[in-house]
């Protein structure tokens, strides 16, 4: 399953890209967790989880992105900011890309969410 999450981050990352964000890191891990994406958006640093679903009866891929998660998020983009002090000082953003079934193509639809949530 790894594989196909993978899949998802690559093709996050380049429509990400497409869209004028420079990429910074992919996979970032730390001891509090891990951020799929960290970018540069212009000015702002964005720190961005990435989420798919395949079956349209359980939650939506972007609502998986619970309390919980969030705050895994905000501790790992604080041990981001500690390791990198020249970006300390950038503003910082959280999105979501949200990989949402389509009901007749099975392709699934990119939704970006800027600001899914806030520090």
């Amino acid at each position: 399953m790894k594989a196909l999450g993978d899949d998802y981050e690559t093709r996050a990352a380049q429509w990400l890209q497409g869209r004028g964000l420079q990429l910074l890191a992919r996979n970032y891990r730390g001891k509090t967790g891990e951020i799929d994406i960290v970018a540069k958006d212009k000015n702002t640093l964005v720190f961005v989880e990435v989420r798919a679903r395949n079956n349209r009866y359980f939650a939506s891929a972007a609502a998986s992105v619970d309390k919980r998660k969030q705050l895994r998020i905000l501790r790992t983009a604080q041990l981001y900011l500690q390791h990198h002090p020249g970006m300390a000082n950038m503003p910082c953003r959280f999105d979501v890309i949200a990989f949402e079934p389509r009901q007749s193509v099975t392709s699934p639809e990119i939704h970006w969410i800027r600001n899914a949530f806030t520090a």
